[in-house]
């Protein structure tokens, strides 16, 4: 990539822009787009992330206690800085099948459902270039990711995302196209012939992502696009399915459901994959271990034989809950933990492994209490307002008492870092 000539200072009203636009979800926007922040910080510009709405179960907690989506704060720590809510001012976190809960700016403005949130595009959209502005006020280069795929018609005349977004930022735009999956021509040519002819004008030209073989056979490929389309391609990327950086689309999941096994590691661990399962990205480090193989389960006959069973965090908790006891769980975890298993909860998680999960505000759905596991002397009540917090705690051997203290002894008085995302308050009704 040749040295761009750096914007000064004194133009911080036109930062240098580009735009990743996508064929279809997973086609590689986050990434092609972290690469390129990556690519302007070393050039020495100030540079950082945008993406005007995001839909996504894992989020990320920044120093300021707002929530936004993990592919911006992924994108920040490539430019060098950190991540903030105005990278990402809409995150849409699904909490079941008709409604979602709307963050705003890192805060929760509510539970919609998608007629509802349309209806709100108006107030919301004011917000999006509020905090577009901002960035605009104190980075020379914004790298601007969309959503989905370019040219969904049904929702063009509530988009605020995609080449709405391209429009009031005034940004080229890249489109991307995932090859791997097939169809990459009728792809390419259908979304920009969806476009009207000033949305085209947006598009300079094509990235074909996740190519495997010989790139040389495709050369024809390359030409046809370009003529049929009137866009340059600008090079084919290799597939590259190692490169280890977190995923937030659940689509992405879904191509791991039953997980990568290793048969010889020493460690097997299950993940159950809940339908609001969310922030799974925290699992990633198990996965690079060589020693552990963590697989993601959807029967409750692939717990038994595991070494430790993680329950992982949710959007819906009681929904979750349900279930886990509609499908055989509930009894399938204590048959587990009574043969010596070892359960983790995480978040929503631990929250089912209690006494009982309560929603008086009915915050997450119309159910308003639903028994738990009963594993643990816990109870949970749903509250209106969210904590979102990053902590630091040391850990104290004794705590855990239901594992090995010989593994704990390592950890004995260790501080470790994380996060709180919840809405729920937990109880013990009485001492362990």
């Amino acid at each position: 990539m040749k040295r761009v000539k750096k914007l000064n200072d004194n133009n911080i009203e036109k930062p240098l822009q580009i735009m990743f636009l996508g064929t279809s979800s997973d086609a590689g926007k986050t990434i092609i787009a972290a690469g390129f922040c990556r690519i302007l910080k070393n050039l020495g510009y100030r540079v950082c992330p945008f993406k005007a709405q995001n839909m996504a179960l894992n989020s990320y907690v920044t120093m300021n206690g707002d929530e936004m989506g993990r592919s911006q704060a992924l994108q920040a720590i490539a430019c060098g800085i950190l991540p903030s809510s105005d990278m990402n001012p809409v995150l849409i976190k699904p909490s079941s099948d008709m409604k979602s809960q709307i963050i705003l700016q890192g805060k929760v403005l509510n539970n919609f459902t998608a007629q509802q949130y349309y209806e709100n595009i108006s107030t919301i959209l004011p917000k999006v270039i509020e905090s577009y502005n901002r960035l605009k006020k104190n980075y020379n280069a914004i790298v601007i990711e969309g959503a989905g795929s370019a040219a969904e018609l049904n929702l063009k005349n509530r988009d605020i995302v995609n080449m709405s977004m391209a429009r009031i930022a005034g940004a080229p735009a890249v489109l991307i196209a995932d090859i791997d999956r097939g169809g990459v021509f009728a792809s390419i040519y259908g979304t920009i012939k969806l476009l009207n002819k000033k949305e085209r004008r947006h598009i300079i030209g094509i990235i074909i992502n996740k190519f495997r073989g010989d790139i040389s056979i495709f050369q024809e490929g390359i030409n046809i696009i370009e003529r049929i389309t009137g866009k340059k391609v600008f090079g084919i990327l290799p597939y590259s399915p190692d490169l280890n950086l977190p995923e937030e689309d659940s689509v992405a999941l879904c191509k791991r459901v039953r997980g990568l096994p290793k048969p010889n590691a020493p460690l097997q661990i299950g993940v159950i994959r809940l339908p609001y399962i969310s922030n799974y990205t925290d699992f990633d480090p198990l996965e690079l271990e060589k020693d552990v193989s963590l697989t993601y389960i959807d029967i409750p006959q692939d717990i038994f034989g595991k070494n430790a069973i993680i329950i992982p965090g949710t959007k819906s908790t009681i929904m979750d809950l349900k279930w886990l006891r509609q499908n055989g769980f509930v009894e399938s975890l204590t048959r587990y933990v009574e043969n010596g298993g070892v359960i983790f909860g995480i978040c929503g998680g631990f929250q089912m492994l209690g006494i009982s999960v309560r929603d008086p505000y009915k915050i997450e759905s119309s159910v308003e209490k639903e028994d738990g596991i009963g594993l643990l002397p816990i109870t949970t009540i749903l509250e209106k307002n969210k904590k979102l917090e990053n902590i630091k705690a040391q850990i104290i051997q004794s705590t855990f008492n239901l594992i090995s203290k010989e593994i704990c002894k390592k950890f004995d008085k260790e501080t470790i870092t994380g996060y709180e995302i919840h809405m729920g308050k937990t109880e013990f009704q009485k001492k362990l």
